[in-house]
């Protein structure tokens, strides 16, 4: 993304996904037209394109439920999938907030005039985000 003159982006973090995705929501009801919200990991992986429910029993593997990994082909990736469940936070024993960026792993970037920054940074305050 390449900011056009007089535009500036915010990046805040959050410590929930709910309360980052109402910031979100806010910022764009406010007129903001690109908000995002994204996930700061350890592990570079991304969500699930799968819905992996334990509760249904729809859970492919136990790193897909904790670190969002089921798109990590089982046959190709074994020497992966069993790094990734070595880790200490796919047991539940493992510290809290381990592998957390600084307790707010989630991070909404918003694009905002300059002359804007300020309602779009109450926005974020608002709802517990900090820049």
């Amino acid at each position: 993304m390449q900011l056009q003159e007089g535009e500036q982006a915010l990046l805040a973090y959050f410590s929930s996904n709910r309360s980052a995705q109402e910031a979100v929501l806010a910022l764009k009801k406010a007129g903001f037209r690109t908000a995002q919200l994204d996930r700061v990991g350890r592990f570079g992986v991304r969500f699930n394109d799968q819905y992996n429910n334990p509760v249904a029993n729809q859970a492919n593997t136990i790193t897909g439920l904790t670190l969002y990994s089921a798109d990590v082909n089982p046959q190709v990736k074994t020497d992966t999938r069993a790094l990734l469940g070595a880790d200490p936070s796919v047991s539940g024993m493992g510290l809290h907030d381990y592998g957390v960026a600084g307790s707010e792993s989630f991070l909404v970037t918003v694009v905002v005039p300059e002359n804007r920054a300020g309602e779009a940074k109450k926005i974020i305050e608002e709802h517990g985000g900090k820049l």
